[in-house]
């Protein structure tokens, strides 16, 4: 019975060890260039700024005032080439943080101000009223 029993193992072994596959797969290893792993980083970057930018509460409020859901522009977004969304992320650096210009106009007023002040008060001007001179 032992010899019966250890010949129908054999077989079944046999037979399992011919359905393995035992060709050898190469490995294809080839040098990735740094630039193309930094560009990859900063598509995936400037794809997350931009839709970043989309979920602000000011941007969807615009974007409804002009008659585009948040998900419409999501999907516009998703549908852009990596190019595209590298132009918009870089024109969106390029603009004033301030939106309008608005804080630029007060500034440049504030420092005018403040310049006129200091020469009236060292008496190199005579422009404000409220400032008294010494004779």
């Amino acid at each position: 019975m032992p010899r019966r029993f250890m010949k129908s193992i054999t077989f079944f072994l046999i037979f399992s060890f011919l359905l393995l596959d035992f060709t050898v797969q190469k490995a294809k290893a080839g040098m990735i260039d740094t630039g193309a792993i930094v560009g990859m980083a900063s598509q995936e970057d400037a794809r997350g700024r931009v839709l970043a930018f989309l979920d602000r509460q000011d941007v969807q409020q615009t974007m409804e005032q002009q008659g585009v859901t948040a998900e419409e522009a999501r999907q516009r977004v998703a549908a852009l080439s990596d190019a595209e969304v590298m132009q918009i992320a870089r024109a969106m650096d390029q603009l004033p943080a301030g939106g309008d210009g608005i804080g630029v106009i007060v500034g440049a007023a504030v420092l005018i101000f403040v310049i006129l002040l200091i020469t009236d008060i060292a008496g190199l001007t005579h422009v404000f009223s409220f400032v008294h001179h010494r004779r």
